[in-house]
């Protein structure tokens, strides 16, 4: 895997850092695929629970390496799509930490992610049309469904610069901290998150995003096929025993 990104482990939550510092962490090819490899090993993983991703240098991500867009460089991976996240976000909670800018692709990162902690003089945008392109790596899809129609075509329609506040008065960004402190923001939700059942954790993440789709007809039905196996899961015994004994509980992922 490059040097460009970063991955470590520990009590149960990952974090991967875009180590392009020099670039603003924008993506290119490499970059992508490293993602994409990071999270295909993160799912299978059983000792992790939660993601955090995260960019080195103060910037979370200046988005497409342009540079390398014009030289032929596209940072797209097949069935992953753009930075080898958008189109697949893993099954495990993602929570994005974001110092500095978060923009055009960087900014459709973190809106792939399950949770958004930024710093107070964070700044997003999806700059795209100033630059003759679309948003087109989740960001004129996602956002409109995150946060009021009007204020989602002004974001993307303008193509400026907003503050985390401003976001996280809109419920997009779920804390807001001092600068150089977004990252142990996010370890300390992911933690949380990592505390719990790890099967219980994945089917309510894939419930939450799957849902949305499901008709009123079928929505109890299609929710009883991912929760049936938590249920049955030596994990709810364990958590069962665990409250009954007044103890910790020990999750085993089974």
């Amino acid at each position: 895997m490059s040097d460009e990104v970063l991955v470590a482990v520990d009590d149960g939550v990952a974090v991967i850092t875009i180590n392009r510092p020099r670039a603003r962490n924008a993506i290119n090819g490499a970059v992508a695929r490293g993602i994409a490899a990071s999270l295909d090993e993160l799912d299978e993983r059983k000792d992790v629970t939660a993601i955090v991703i995260t960019g080195a240098g103060g910037t979370f991500c200046a988005g497409m390496d342009l540079k390398g867009f014009l030289g032929g460089d596209f940072p797209v991976v097949e069935g992953r799509g753009f930075g080898g996240i958008i189109e697949s976000p893993p099954r495990k909670p993602l929570v994005a930490a974001v110092e500095g800018y978060a923009l055009a692709g960087g900014f459709e990162i973190a809106l792939s992610c399950d949770v958004i902690v930024a710093s107070q003089e964070a700044k997003f945008g999806l700059p795209e049309p100033k630059r003759g392109l679309v948003a087109a790596a989740g960001g004129v899809i996602r956002l409109p469904r995150r946060i009021p129609y009007h204020v989602a075509m002004e974001i993307a329609l303008t193509g400026d610069h907003y503050p985390a506040a401003r976001l996280y008065e809109l419920g997009l960004v779920n804390r807001v901290t001092p600068v150089g402190e977004a990252l142990a923001g996010a370890l300390e939700l992911a933690r949380k998150i990592a505390a719990n059942a790890p099967l219980a954790v994945a089917a309510t993440k894939r419930i939450v995003v799957e849902s949305a789709d499901w008709s009123r007809e079928e929505m109890f039905a299609r929710q009883n096929e991912i929760t049936g196996p938590v249920f049955a899961s030596k994990d709810a015994m364990e958590g069962a025993a665990a409250f009954a004994e007044k103890r910790s509980p020990n999750w085993s992922g089974e």
